[in-house]
């Protein structure tokens, strides 16, 4: 079952010629067709994926590959441009929009050969942590149809663990891979700011705070997509035993308290394995920064609406809304709001002179129906919109790197997930450390009974 081997099990296979790309991609392309109408994970397939997968024959027969990622299926979150597929991003806004061009990590991907089998879904402009929208409606969790991925990666999220593709290039603004992964027994990599560069997309609605990055079964997976992607970064420490800060909560915000105990688990491991844990609150205080955070997302709606023509009669009336508020920002307003983003980036970075890793769980709730945008109550608390996500939007406000990996299944056999975080251009140190964890705790034969 090709699906269930690992990139690099997978490259060696297309190298040797045990299986060809376009074999791989017609067997992906055969699951699709078959599981995902219970899960609308993607909302398009690549017209040119065939043509890709044979340009990737020629090159391995003839022994020149350009990479371990040449012949590899790789499904682009519908926030991202891909050529001549259209580019919907979950609003009626762009229904008819179709790029000439790949948006930067896009044509990189294509330049590294890997197979752009096509796009899956996001919620509308990817600015909710669930996956609807009013083009393509919603996307199921294959450990549990009933339930969300979460999101906004919720579709990339969703393909990768129903095995539908091999790996999925997603974004994340406040936590939108790394949730994901969290409800589907994935890895998840937010980068660093800056180590991914973006380009030739759509405008960016949350500042420089949305970055790209992959969602992977493995560690292994997820490094070979971020190197062909990334920039170089500084010199990292090596992993050695680090000093590592379990946050559990954050000030009086609910937690599941599964999740509480599943996050202890996974720091009894890590401390098993050498390095110094220890237990407090985060060293920082982030309210401000969230507040500027989702301000400066307003604003920016705002302007997208003076832009688009259409936008107030093809949004939806909550997006609508929010632009209307962010109208009504000064520049002086967004000028001090983006000054509360530096002076929080330089107090993060202070305290990372202090500890090496800041580990919390991942989300704050399980999975919840899809009928719903966000769950209403945590642990007996009635919580907002942002209610399960409280532990992910801090770090995309300072730019660094976090990494979401999977921790034990709860009773019900459903994934969770936690979260390192690490000093900025740390990221491969991070990856580091979850490949550590991964071999001590393994996770990689979890599958939903759906993807058989």
């Amino acid at each position: 079952m090709p699906h269930r081997r690992s990139i690099g099990r997978l490259a060696a296979d297309l190298r040797d010629g045990a299986l060809s790309a376009r074999a791989l991609l017609d067997h992906y392309l055969e699951r699709i067709e078959r599981i995902d109408p219970g899960l609308n994970a993607f909302v398009y397939i690549d017209p040119d994926a065939v043509a890709g997968a044979e340009a990737s024959d020629a090159r391995l027969r003839a022994g020149r590959p350009l990479g371990p990622l040449d012949g590899i299926p790789v499904s682009i979150k519908d926030n991202l441009l891909l050529r001549n597929c259209p580019a919907v991003w979950g609003s009626p806004l762009y229904v008819d929009y179709i790029p000439d061009h790949d948006e930067a990590p896009v044509a990189k991907l294509r330049a590294a050969g890997a197979v752009l089998i096509g796009k899956t879904n996001t919620p509308e402009f990817s600015l909710r942590g669930f996956t609807d929208n009013p083009v393509f409606g919603v996307t199921r969790n294959p450990w549990n149809p009933a339930l969300t991925p979460g999101g906004s990666s919720g579709g990339a999220a969703a393909a990768v663990a129903a095995g539908l593709c091999a790996i999925a290039l997603g974004t994340d603004g406040g936590g939108s891979i790394r949730r994901p992964a969290a409800h589907t027994g994935l890895v998840g990599l937010k980068p660093g700011l800056g180590r991914i560069q973006r380009g030739d997309g759509f405008p960016p609605l949350m500042f420089d705070c949305e970055v790209v990055g992959p969602l992977a079964r493995t560690v292994a997976d997820a490094r070979a997509m971020f190197q062909a992607l990334s920039a170089h970064g500084r010199v990292c420490r090596a992993l050695e035993p680090l000093d590592i800060l379990v946050v559990e909560r954050f000030d009086d915000a609910p937690v599941e308290p599964m999740l509480v105990e599943r996050c202890r688990n996974v720091a009894r491991r890590l401390e098993s394995l050498g390095h110094r844990v220890t237990f407090g609150p985060l060293p920082f205080d982030i309210n401000d920064a969230m507040l500027a955070w989702q301000a400066l997302t307003s604003a920016s709606l705002a302007w997208l609406a003076e832009q688009e023509p259409r936008f107030i009669e093809a949004a939806s009336s909550e997006f609508v809304d929010q632009a209307r508020g962010g109208r009504n920002l000064s520049a002086a307003d967004y000028v001090a709001m983006t000054q509360v983003l530096y002076d929080f980036r330089s107090v993060v970075a202070h305290a990372f002179a202090k500890t090496d890793v800041i580990m919390t769980p991942c989300t704050a709730a399980q999975p919840w129906t899809v009928d719903r945008p966000y769950p209403p109550m945590i642990d007996g608390q009635s919580v907002g919109p942002r209610g399960h996500a409280v532990y992910t939007a801090w770090v995309n406000a300072c730019g660094h790197p976090a990494v979401a990996a999977p921790g034990l299944p709860d009773d019900a056999g459903l994934p969770t997930g936690v979260q390192w975080v690490a000093a900025r251009d740390c990221d491969e140190l991070l990856l580091d450390l979850a490949e550590a964890y991964e071999a001590a705790q393994p996770w990689a034969d979890r599958w939903p009974s759906l993807s058989a």
